[in-house]
């Protein structure tokens, strides 16, 4: 069971989200074969304060 771990910075939209686990899924299934209903994928919204940038937060690049 392929198990694919996405992480990215809050703010994304839920239809989005849902997109990126409808891409992902569908190139697992292409690249190595597994059935569809057997691949897993996690998002992980990472909040701006915790997610660094050369040195910096997200947030203070007002990313």
């Amino acid at each position: 069971m392929p198990f694919a771990q996405i992480y990215m910075i809050e703010g994304r939209t839920a239809e989005q989200k849902k997109a990126v686990i409808q891409k992902v899924t569908q190139a697992i299934h292409e690249a190595v074969g597994a059935p569809v209903e057997n691949i897993r994928v996690w998002i992980h919204d990472v909040p701006k304060e915790q997610w660094g940038i050369a040195g910096k937060t997200a947030a203070e690049l007002g990313r």
